[in-house]
C-alpha cells in the first residue's frame, strides 16, 4: 500500500470520527441552553453538566515478537492486527495469479512495530466511543523490514452496562470493536472482537478489586478458500492503585484458538495454551491513564510476546 494512500484513509476515518464527536458537542451545548433561565443563561449548577466530554487519540505504539508458523491473537487489538499482517504475508503476490499455487504455507519467525490511533470519545463515565487506524511494519527471518504503512482500521465501543456502586454485584463491562486489513488483497480481513468483563472492587474508591472475564475474536476471510476460526479467551485477574495514582491490573487465562486452513493445508495448528497481561498505568484524580506499559505473553503454542506503550494525548481532559 502506498504512503499516500494510507493517509487519504486516515483522514477519511478520523473525519468520520470528528463529524459524530462535533455532533456530540453541539448535542451538549443544546443540552446545556435548555437547562438555562428564560434570558438563555445557564447557571453554575447547569453548567457543570454542560462540560464537553473527555476527547483524545489514544495513541498506543507496540513491539511483538512472533514464533514461526504462528498465529497471534491475545487480549488486545495490537496482538489482533499482528494476526491481521501475518496473513495479509500469505497473500503477497506471487507469479502465479491463483491463491491455490501460493507456495508460502508457514510463517517465519516475524517481528513487528505498530501505531494504533484510535480517536476517543467518553460520551459519559459509562461510555465510550472510538475509531482510529493502526499503521505498522514487519520484519521476518527471511526478509527486511517492509514499509510502515497504514494496516487495517477499526470502530469500536466500550460501556459499563452496570455499575457496582458499592454493592455485591460486580460492574459489568461490554467492549465490541470491528477491525478491517487494509489494502484489499486475495486474504483481506475482518475481525469481530468482543469482551465481557466483570470487576469487583473491594473498597468504595474502587483502587482495589478482582477481575474476571472473557474474550471472543472471529476473523472473516474474503476468500472461500481461507479459514480461520474463532478464538476464545477466559481469564481472572486483579487491580490495585495506590495513593500516588499509578496502578497495576494483571490478567492470567486460557486461550483456545480453532486454528486457521488455506486452501486444503492447515497453516496454523489449533492449541489451547496459558496467556498473561500485565498492565502499569500513571492515573490522574479523575481516573484519566496518562501513561501506560502493558506487557503480554501467549503461549501460541511458542511464546508470542508484545510490549505496548501508552501515551494518550488529550484535546479535553476533565
Amino acid at each position: 500500500m502506498q504512503l499516500g494512500r494510507g493517509v487519504k484513509l486516515v483522514r477519511s476515518v478520523c473525519g468520520l470520527t470528528l463529524a459524530g464527536v462535533a455532533s456530540l458537542c453541539l448535542s451538549s451545548v443544546a443540552l446545556s441552553k435548555d437547562k438555562g433561565s428564560d434570558n438563555g443563561e445557564v447557571d453554575d449548577g447547569a453548567a457543570n453538566t454542560a462540560v464537553l466530554p473527555n476527547i483524545y487519540l489514544d495513541l498506543r505504539t507496540n513491539y511483538a515478537k512472533i514464533p514461526a508458523n504462528t498465529l497471534s491473537i491475545g487480549f488486545s487489538s495490537p496482538s489482533l492486527s499482528s494476526a491481521l499482517a501475518t496473513l495479509q504475508t500469505l497473500s503477497r503476490p506471487t507469479n502465479s495469479p491463483t491463491l491455490q499455487s501460493l507456495p508460502l504455507l508457514s510463517s517465519p519467525t516475524s517481528q513487528s512495530i505498530a501505531v494504533d490511533v484510535p480517536l476517543t470519545v467518553d460520551v459519559s463515565d459509562r461510555v465510550s466511543l472510538y475509531s482510529g487506524v493502526t499503521a505498522s511494519a514487519t520484519q521476518s527471518a527471511t526478509s527486511d523490514w517492509s514499509t510502515f504503512a497504514v494496516s487495517s482500521w477499526n470502530v469500536g465501543v466500550q460501556a459499563d452496562v452496570y455499575e457496582q456502586n458499592g454493592g455485591w454485584i460486580p460492574t459489568v463491562t461490554l467492549q465490541s470493536t470491528y477491525t478491517r486489513s487494509v489494502p484489499d488483497t486475495p486474504l483481506a480481513t475482518t475481525s469481530f472482537n468482543n469482551i465481557l468483563e466483570f470487576d469487583y472492587a473491594l473498597n468504595n474508591d474502587e483502587t482495589k478489586g478482582f477481575l474476571a472475564g472473557v474474550q471472543y475474536t472471529r476473523i472473516e476471510v474474503d476468500s472461500p478458500r481461507a479459514r480461520v476460526h474463532p478464538n476464545v479467551i477466559g481469564y481472572v485477574g486483579g487491580y490495585h492503585q495506590w495513593d500516588n495514582n499509578w496502578k497495576f491490573t494483571g490478567r492470567v487465562g486460557v486461550q483456545s484458538f480453532g486454528g486457521a486452513q488455506l486452501v486444503n493445508v492447515t497453516p496454523f495448528q489449533s492449541f489451547t495454551q496459558p496467556i498473561v497481561r500485565f498492565d502499569l498505568d500513571r492515573m490522574d484524580d479523575n481516573d484519566n491513564r496518562l501513561f501506560g506499559v502493558t506487557a503480554e505473553i501467549a503461549w501460541a503454542p511458542k511464546p508470542a510476546y508484545q510490549l505496548t506503550i501508552r501515551t494518550p494525548l488529550y484535546a479535553i481532559r476533565h
